[in-house]
């Protein structure tokens, strides 16, 4: 790659190297004394092509965007932001794109997107995002667009939301334009004036004699049990093995630094919960916690049963329970990861749908009960291979009935294994065949709902130990790029016997030093609202 070098027309006061790219920061005279800015370009940057499908076009000189014969094409980039300065305030981000040609006068739309690719290897088959059969450009999450005039020689889009501590950050840049295709600049471009896209970061110093800091308003959570900002942080441990659920999540929580503020619990039939245990957890003045329970109503029956009013003294009962024992808000999930049990034959019992009414009733059954302290949550496994199914999108019940989205991932961190990847992999997991990753599909479809991550974990066959380091440290930059997620929760296991998976945090030394950064970080800092 040759990557650009140099700035034109300030005064330089350091120059930094980054992920082998030369970021030139300099003191604005614009801006005053108090700001100084940097300069990164593009680690990587290429496009795609609808057409050319298994071309790579990480070496060429332009990037395109925009359809035009039927043919459309995406550009992608990536910047590595490097260390910020010690004792400076990031003040604002802009992305600046050269143009190689007049530019098509259509909304141009930028949006981020997992890190997690290389302009060696990206192909329109295997592209972070592509397009839709139906559309001319894929629906984004989230997007700052901006329309050119003919007359540009550049695009700025300001993406201060965006970037807001070091990490490395990617975009996919979309054309409306269905009759042309604009041209920029890559930094494979060659010209060192000329320059290739670039991120443009500000900082700002502090006074002299600061002013009075108003302190920030505390993360709670609200009704619904929706963090008023950061994530909430929780876990389920000792899975598959004889250890009590309360006693493993305190070990796990000794030997993470934080308690989790949701305690995951799981539950069938005619059991009764929250248990006493379960209730003592979430009861402790020193470490409160909110319950996230899973409960399978229809065990031993079927979906369609259930619909059908065959498990109403199953559920009434268990409603009743509910009410004389447990007033505190917690997470219900009727039913998680519900794809593995479809059987996709009328009468079965056991259809998309008849999951979709399952849930439908058993929700509305303990309203009309009385119980209006558990908030609902549709736990979805999020796996290709049922996302491509006709039937999958059958399975939502409906926003009436449903207060957070959920989905159960995991990836491995054995590379060329099964599910290889980091956690914006396993949040946004595209189709077998293409189309919206889970969290794009989630966010469009459901944009009112918060999004929780309801099982997730990193995992390396038994015999294979593998550091999880790398993976571990993807999940703070991926939440920052996905912000509808407003929970997370581990499973933590060493063993999950039929899988061969090691799930465990501890696995390795290194692995657990890597999470407890993650569990450290003040993202999670949220206090359980009354």
């Amino acid at each position: 790659m040759a990557a650009k070098r140099g700035l034109i027309g300030t005064v330089l006061t350091a120059v930094v190297v980054t992920a082998g790219l030369v970021g030139v920061g300099s003191v604005s005279t614009a801006a005053g004394p108090s700001t100084e800015t940097r300069v990164v370009y593009a680690s990587d940057d290429t496009y795609t092509s609808s057409v050319r499908s298994r071309t790579v076009f990480g070496a060429a000189d332009q990037l395109i965007v925009g359809a035009s014969a039927g043919e459309t094409r995406l550009a992608y980039l990536k910047f590595s932001t490097g260390a910020l300065p010690v004792g400076l305030t990031l003040a604002g981000v802009k992305l600046k794109l050269p143009l190689e040609s007049r530019p098509m006068v259509a909304a141009l739309s930028l949006s981020p997107i997992s890190a997690n690719w290389s302009e060696k290897t990206v192909t329109a088959l295997t592209a972070p995002i592509r397009p839709m059969p139906s559309l001319a450009v894929p629906v984004l999450a989230s997007i700052v667009s901006i329309t050119p005039k003919a007359t540009d020689t550049q695009l700025t889009f300001d993406i201060s939301a965006w970037v807001t501590k070091a990490g490395t950050y990617a975009f996919a840049l979309t054309s409306a334009a269905t009759t042309g295709v604009t041209r920029l600049r890559s930094v494979e471009y060659g010209n060192p004036t000329a320059g290739g896209p670039e991120l443009d970061l500000t900082f700002r110093r502090a006074t002299a004699t600061p002013a009075v800091a108003i302190p920030a308003a505390p993360c709670v959570t609200g009704a619904l049990l929706v963090p008023s900002c950061g994530v909430l942080w929780g876990a389920a441990a000792g899975g598959f093995t004889a250890v009590p659920r309360d006693q493993a999540l305190r070990e796990w929580e000794g030997a993470t630094g934080r308690t989790a503020t949701i305690f995951h619990s799981y539950h069938k039939g005619n059991e009764q919960f929250p248990t006493k245990a379960e209730i003592a957890m979430t009861n402790d003045p020193a470490h409160p916690r909110v319950l996230l329970t899973n409960w399978k109503v229809a065990y031993q029956t079927t979906w369609a049963k259930v619909a059908a009013g065959g498990q109403d003294a199953r559920i009434d009962s268990w409603a009743a329970y509910v009410k004389a024992n447990y007033t505190k808000k917690f997470f219900l999930a009727l039913h998680h990861e519900p794809e593995n049990d479809v059987v996709a034959r009328a009468g079965s019992g056991m259809t998309a749908k008849d999951y979709a009414a399952m849930y439908r009733h058993v929700t509305l059954r303990l309203r009309a009960d009385g119980v209006h302290n558990a908030i609902s949550v549709v736990a979805y496994m999020g796996n290709e291979k049922w996302m491509s199914q006709s039937w999958w999108p059958d399975l939502y019940p409906g926003d009436d009935v449903v207060d957070w989205v959920g989905l159960d991932s995991y990836v491995s961190v054995e590379k060329k294994y099964y599910h290889y990847g980091d956690f914006g992999d396993l949040i946004d997991r595209t189709p077998t065949g293409g189309g919206l990753g889970w969290y794009d599909w989630a966010v469009r479809t459901h944009p009112d709902k918060p999004i929780m991550v309801a099982e997730w974990g990193m995992y390396h066959r038994l015999d294979y130990v593998t550091d999880k380091s790398a993976a571990f440290g993807s999940v703070i930059p991926e939440l920052s790029l996905h912000p509808k997620i407003k929970a997370i929760v581990y499973f933590d296991t060493a063993d999950d016997n039929d899988g061969d998976r090691n799930i465990a945090v501890n696995s390795m030394a290194s692995s657990l030093a890597a999470f407890r950064k993650v569990a450290a970080d003040p993202i999670f800092n949220v206090s359980i609202g009354r």
